[in-house]
């Protein structure tokens, strides 16, 4: 309670439909936009983290962006969060970039655009008896641990007032990938749609080693749970949230087509 603040985001007055699709960078992102690209460029689309790196950023010209992880604002000497923001400065067409409420004045100093407008959310997790929750997170000032980007994703396009989300691009399927190595580190490959330049593989592996197993897999934990938090605040709100990534491990939301 001490942490959130009013939270007065809404969607841009040129912006009336009722259905978003959210762009995350799991792996399979690359073969929906080969197969629906046209579709995706057409629709209310909205992309998250480092995916205004990848080539096929200014074909689907997202209409709105999201961060949340701290490292996009206080690591600028990152060379990819650096390519980060020179990215979003070229953006030609009307993108509202969400931010956590503490970050807003760094994104839009790092942001110098106006065809971009930063908005922002409250990054707190809240957990209790499903009625607090609900009043809590209809307040907006908080959401389920946002273990991830994509958990305030999907809150962030309900508070907008959307009432069909499509989530694409969310394979989650880490657990294939994590193992560990006869010097007791845990390996995490976590791969994206687009090709990560070394130093990025290098900085997230380098930040895996600070962390036991058990410590990783609660972290997963943390992140399925709060998926099933987001189902019952959709279903209050009469929102329909559909998983269209094919092979996803989150089993919270309906499966479905794009």
């Amino acid at each position: 309670m001490l942490k959130s603040r009013i939270s007065k985001l809404k969607r841009p007055h040129d912006e009336c439909s009722d259905s978003i699709i959210i762009l995350a960078n799991g792996p399979s992102l690359a073969e929906t936009i080969r197969m629906h690209a046209a579709k995706l460029a057409s629709s209310t689309c909205m992309a998250v983290n480092f995916a205004a790196n990848a080539p096929e950023f200014t074909g689907l010209r997202p209409r709105y962006y999201i961060m949340a992880d701290p490292h996009f604002f206080l690591r600028t000497d990152d060379p990819n969060v650096v390519r980060l923001y020179k990215s979003l400065s070229a953006v030609s067409w009307p993108m509202m970039l969400i931010v956590p409420k503490q970050f807003r004045s760094k994104a839009s100093s790092f942001v110098k655009n106006p065809c971009i407008t930063v908005d922002t959310f409250n990054f707190v997790g809240l957990e209790g008896f499903h009625s607090f929750e609900k009043a809590c997170y209809g307040l907006r000032l908080g959401m389920p641990r946002p273990r991830n980007v994509l958990i305030p994703a999907l809150m962030c396009a309900i508070w907008l007032g959307y009432r069909n989300i499509t989530l694409v691009g969310a394979d989650h399927s880490w657990l294939k990938s994590i193992w560990v190595n006869d010097d007791n580190e845990v390996v995490s490959v976590q791969p994206h749609f687009y090709k990560e330049d070394d130093k990025e593989v290098q900085r997230v592996r380098s930040e895996y080693t600070n962390y036991r197993l058990h410590q990783i897999l609660e972290s997963f934990h943390i992140a399925f749970k709060s998926y099933f938090g987001i189902r019952r605040f959709a279903d209050s709100k009469g929102v329909r949230i559909t998983n269209a990534t094919p092979g996803s491990f989150i089993d919270a939301f309906d499966r479905g087509s794009l």
